[in-house]
């Protein structure tokens, strides 16, 4: 999938837009995405200007991004207005490795399993062979009007 495809999967736009693209998506299973990060990211300027790393939770939501991608194409429906897509949680993550301006991250997200309208899923985010993050995270689909209680 490149970009135009993931726009239509994911109602994120710049700055908060983090999928480039999709390399391979199995709904139901798996999804491997790309997030190619550059000196132009908006974090850098804080975050550290003499020694740029973007944020753990920037790769984070990159993860659940991916993950969001992953359940709307399994239940073949694409994101709308109506819909709004919430991360409610996240377990055992683990930095790694720093990611910085040039660094390509690879994005591999399985879907582990879905309880009425909670998805959980394995996330890695590796620059190359090194792993960078990992994490497991809880998504929910929820009508926008719905308020979010996962309990």
């Amino acid at each position: 999938m490149g970009i135009r495809e993931v726009l239509q999967y994911l109602p994120h736009r710049y700055p908060f837009l983090l999928i480039d693209r999709v390399i391979s998506c199995e709904p139901g299973r798996t999804i491997t995405a790309v997030k190619n990060v550059t000196i132009n990211e908006p974090f850098f300027m804080g975050h550290f200007p003499h020694h740029p790393i973007m944020p753990g939770v920037m790769i984070i939501e990159a993860l659940a991004q991916a993950a969001a991608i992953l359940s709307f194409r399994t239940m073949n429906h694409r994101a709308d207005e109506r819909v709004i897509y919430y991360f409610v949680g996240i377990d055992r993550a683990r930095f790694k490795r720093p990611v910085g301006p040039g660094d390509t991250l690879l994005l591999e997200v399985s879907l582990r399993r879905q309880v009425r309208n909670i998805w959980m899923f394995k996330c890695v985010a590796r620059v190359g062979d090194a792993i960078a993050t990992e994490a497991e995270v809880m998504c929910t689909i929820r009508p926008v009007d719905s308020p979010v209680d996962v309990a």
